[in-house]
C-alpha cells in the first residue's frame, strides 16, 4: 500500500504551495522548523513516511498557515494603525508586535486545543482501522502542535525584523482582495437586515443533509484500485494436480481475452507451511490491468466480464484484489465481503442448510460468487472403542488413540543426513496396512499383554468430510460472496431478511461476518466517543468565553460544515466509510478554528479599540478576517489537491474520502460561516457580549 517515491513527491508540493500562499500574503518566509519538529517526532515513535502521515501532513497544512496568518494578519493591521497615528502617540515597534501576537494568541491556541480534542476517537479505534488512521492522528495533531510553537515564538519574531521595512505592507490590500471585501460588505449589510430568514434556511439544509447520512449506502473501507485482480478457482477437494492445472490453464486463456488485461499469473496450490496453506484443487490467478486512466470500463464492469467468461468452468469463482483479500481474511476468516457462518453439531444437517440458504440468497440482487465452503465425502475408516472392554484389559481411550495417530501419521524418530541433504526418520504402517484387516491386526499394549485393535474396537469401511471447520469451539460451515454494482450495505439489508426469514433446526443458528460488521462496530464507537468529544469541546469553549450562547454559536460550524461534506460525498459516489468519518472529524476542528478566531475578533475590537456592540462593528471584524478565512481556505484546498482529484491512482483510495468531505465541507463551512456567524452573533451576542467585556475589565483592572 505505501508508494514512498509518488507520495513524497506530492507531499512536498503541498508544502511548497502552503509556504508560497503564504509568502505572496505576508511577505515572510514561513519557517520550516515545524517540519523538522515533525520528522523529530515521527523517528521517536519509530513512524515512517507513508501514505498515512503524508495525508495527515496534506490535511494539516491549511491550519499550520492559518496561525501565522492570524498573527501576521493582525500585526501588519496594527502597524498601519500605529503608523496612522500622530508622530507623538506612536509607540515602539517591538510593542505593536507584542501587543498584535498577544491579541490573537489565546484564540489560536484554544483552536488548537479543539482540534486536538476531536481526534481523541481516532485513538480510540482497534483492528485494521485503528493500524490505518492513528498514524494519519498523530501526524496531524504533531504538525498542528509544532505549528503552534513556531506561530508564538517564531513568527512574533521574524514580524519585528522584517514587516516593518516592508514596502507592500503600506499599499493595502490587493485588487481582488479589495473587490472581494467590497463586495462582501454589500451582501453582508443587506444580510444583516433580515438575518432569520437566512438562519432558517441553513438550519433546514442542515436537517436535510443529516437526515440524508442515513440512507447513504455504508462501508467499512472505500474500494481499492490496486491495478491487479486476483481470480480464484476452487475444485473439489481431492482433485489431481493436473486436472486442476488445466482448468487453470483455461481460465487463463478466457481472461487474457479481456482488453483490459495485461498480463495473467497461475498458480494452483499453496505449500504445506505457507500461511494460508491451500491443497492443490485451489487455483489463484494474478490479472494485471492496464493504468487507470487508460481504462475504458469501471472494476466493477471488468470483473463481471471475467465471471461471464468463466461461468462454464466447473470450479466456483471469487474475483477479488491481493490487498482486500487480506483485509477481509482478517476480519471474517474468508477471502470475501461477506461470510455467512452456518453452525451446527452434524455435518450432514450443515451441508443440507448451506444449500438451501445458498438457494435463497441467490436472487439478492448485487450479490456475486457466493460459494459454499468445499466439502467432499472422503474414505474413511471408523474406528469405535468399546470403553467396557478397554477397561477390563486396563487400556485408555487415549492410549489407543496415540498408538492409532502415530502408527497411522507415522512417528518422526531420527534424521538422516546425507551431504548437505536431511531426511527424516518415519515409523509409520505401510500403505498395505492401513486397510480395515490391517488396522484390526494392530497390537496394543496392556497390563495383560498385547491384544489386536479389534478386540477393544469395531472398525468399519465409511467416508466423512474431508475437513472440519470451527469457530469458537463450534462446528460451521460457511458461504461466502462478493458485491457488484450495489452497495453493501444494501445487499447485507436483504441477505439480513433471507436469514431472519430462514427456519433451521434446533440447536443451529447463522451469524453474519465481514467487512461490514467492522464498518457497524467502527461506526458506533467513532460516534460514541465524538459525543464526549463534543462536549469537552464545549467545556473547552465555555473556559474562555464563560458564555453558553458563544459555545454553541462556534460549535455551530460543525453542522454547517457537514452540508458541503454530504454534498461532496453524493457527488463522488463515495459510502459513507471509516475514511469519511475521519473527514467529518477532521472538518470538525476545522470549522470550528474560524469561528473561534471570528467571535475573539469581534470581542477585541470592543475590548481593545473601543468599539461598540453594533452593525458596522460586526461588519468591519468580519471584513478584518475575510482575508485569514480565504488563505486558510485556499491553502487546504491546495493542499488537499492530489487526494482529491488523483482518486484511481493506486495508494490514494484510503485518503480520497477525506479529502472530499474536508474539501466540500470547507466550502459549504466558509460560505455559510462567513454570513451565519455575524448574523447569529448580532441577533444573539449583544448580552453575552458585554458581560465578557465587563469580565475582562475586571480581570485586567479597568
Amino acid at each position: 500500500m505505501e508508494r514512498p517515491k509518488y507520495l513524497k513527491t506530492n507531499a512536498v508540493i503541498n508544502i511548497d504551495i502552503g509556504i508560497a500562499v503564504n509568502e505572496i500574503k505576508t511577505g515572510l518566509n514561513v519557517p520550516k522548523n515545524r517540519y523538522k519538529i515533525i520528522a523529530l517526532v515521527f523517528k521517536y515513535f519509530g513512524l515512517s513516511i507513508n501514505t498515512m502521515t503524508l495525508g495527515g501532513l496534506a490535511i494539516a497544512i491549511g491550519g499550520l498557515v492559518d496561525d501565522a496568518v492570524v498573527d501576521v494578519e493582525n500585526i501588519i493591521r496594527r502597524l498601519k494603525i500605529n503608523a496612522d497615528k500622530p508622530e507623538g502617540e506612536r509607540v515602539s515597534v517591538i510593542e505593536v508586535v507584542r501587543m498584535a501576537s498577544l491579541e490573537v494568541r489565546t484564540g489560536i491556541i484554544y483552536a488548537t486545543a479543539i482540534i486536538v480534542l476531536v481526534f481523541i476517537p481516532l485513538f480510540a479505534l482497534s483492528g485494521i482501522e485503528g493500524k490505518l488512521f492513528t498514524p494519519l492522528g498523530i501526524a496531524f495533531i504533531v504538525s498542528t502542535l509544532a505549528s503552534l510553537i513556531v506561530s508564538v515564538t517564531v513568527t512574533p519574531v521574524l514580524s519585528y525584523y522584517l514587516l516593518p521595512a516592508m514596502k507592500q505592507a503600506s499599499h493595502g490590500d490587493t485588487k481582488i482582495l479589495v473587490w472581494l471585501k467590497s463586495h462582501y460588505q454589500i451582501m453582508l449589510n443587506r444580510f444583516l437586515v433580515a438575518p432569520k430568514r437566512y438562519i432558517v434556511y441553513a438550519a433546514s439544509l442542515v436537517l436535510v443533509s443529516g437526515l440524508s447520512i442515513f440512507v447513504m449506502p455504508t462501508a467499512f473501507l472505500p474500494p481499492f484500485n490496486e491495478g491487479t485482480l486476483l481470480v480464484g478457482l476452487r475444485l473439489n477437494p481431492g482433485v489431481a494436480l493436473t486436472e486442476s492445472s488445466a482448468i487453470a490453464r483455461q481460465a487463463e486463456v478466457l481472461i487474457r481475452q479481456i482488453p483490459e488485461v495485461t498480463y495473467v499469473g497461475r498458480r494452483s496450490g499453496r505449500a504445506e507451511l505457507d500461511e494460508h496453506a491451500e491443497g492443490v484443487h485451489v487455483s489463484e490467478l494474478d490479472v494485471g490491468l492496464k493504468p487507470a486512466k487508460e481504462l475504458t470500463r469501471s472494476m466493477a464492469d471488468i470483473q463481471d466480464d471475467i465471471r461471464k467468461r468463466l461461468v462454464n468452468l466447473p470450479a466456483a469463482i471469487a474475483i477479488g484484489q491481493p490487498i482486500s483479500h487480506r483485509i477481509d481474511h482478517m476480519l471474517s476468516g474468508v477471502r470475501s465481503q461477506i461470510a455467512i457462518k452456518i453452525f451446527g453439531d452434524d455435518l450432514d444437517i450443515l451441508r443440507s442448510q448451506a444449500d438451501l440458504l445458498r438457494s435463497k440468497l441467490s436472487g439478492v440482487s448485487g450479490l456475486v460468487d457466493l460459494e459454499i465452503e468445499k466439502q467432499v465425502l472422503a474414505p474413511q475408516i471408523k474406528v469405535r472403542i468399546n470403553y467396557d472392554l478397554a477397561s477390563q484389559y486396563g487400556v485408555s481411550t487415549s492410549q489407543v488413540m496415540e498408538v492409532l495417530q502415530s502408527i497411522v501419521e507415522g512417528e518422526r524418530l531420527s534424521q538422516i543426513i546425507e551431504g548437505s541433504k536431511r531426511f527424516g526418520l518415519v515409523l509409520k504402517l505401510p500403505e498395505t496396512s492401513r486397510t480395515l484387516d490391517g488396522l484390526s491386526d494392530v497390537l496394543i499394549d496392556t497390563p495383560l499383554g498385547r491384544i489386536p485393535l479389534s478386540k477393544i474396537a469395531s472398525l468399519e469401511d465409511s467416508d466423512g468430510p474431508n475437513q472440519i471447520s470451527r469457530d469458537d469451539g463450534k462446528r460451521r460451515i460457511v458461504i461466502s460472496a462478493n458485491t457488484s454494482n450495489r452497495a453493501l450495505s444494501d445487499v447485507v439489508k436483504d441477505i439480513r431478511v433471507v436469514v431472519d426469514n430462514f427456519r433451521m433446526p434446533e440447536g443451529y443458528f447463522v451469524t453474519l461476518g465481514g467487512q461490514f460488521v467492522a464498518q457497524e462496530m467502527a461506526s458506533k464507537l467513532i460516534g460514541f466517543l465524538s459525543i464526549g468529544s463534543l462536549l469537552m469541546m464545549f467545556a473547552v469553549l465555555y473556559t474562555k468565553y464563560k458564555s453558553t450562547l458563544f459555545s454553541l454559536m462556534i460549535m455551530s460550524n460543525i453542522p454547517l460544515a457537514m452540508i458541503g461534506a454530504v454534498i461532496g460525498l453524493w457527488l463522488s459516489g463515495q459510502p459513507l466509510s471509516i475514511a469519511a468519518l475521519i473527514g467529518f472529524i477532521t472538518l470538525a476542528g476545522i470549522s470550528v478554528r474560524n469561528g473561534i478566531l471570528k467571535i475573539s475578533h469581534y470581542l477585541n475590537l470592543m475590548r481593545l479599540e473601543g468599539e461598540a456592540f453594533s452593525k458596522s462593528m460586526i461588519v468591519r471584524g468580519s471584513i478584518e478576517r475575510l482575508s485569514p478565512v480565504l488563505m486558510t481556505a485556499l491553502v487546504t484546498a491546495f493542499a488537499l489537491a492530489p487526494l482529491l482529484f488523483e482518486a484511481e491512482r493506486p495508494g490514494t483510495e484510503i485518503l480520497h474520502p477525506v479529502a472530499v468531505v474536508i474539501f466540500s465541507g470547507l466550502i459549504s463551512s466558509t460560505l455559510l460561516d462567513t454570513f451565519l456567524t455575524p448574523a447569529m452573533f448580532w441577533l444573539y451576542g449583544k448580552k453575552d457580549a458585554e458581560k465578557s467585556l465587563l469580565i475582562t475589565n475586571a480581570q485586567e483592572g479597568y
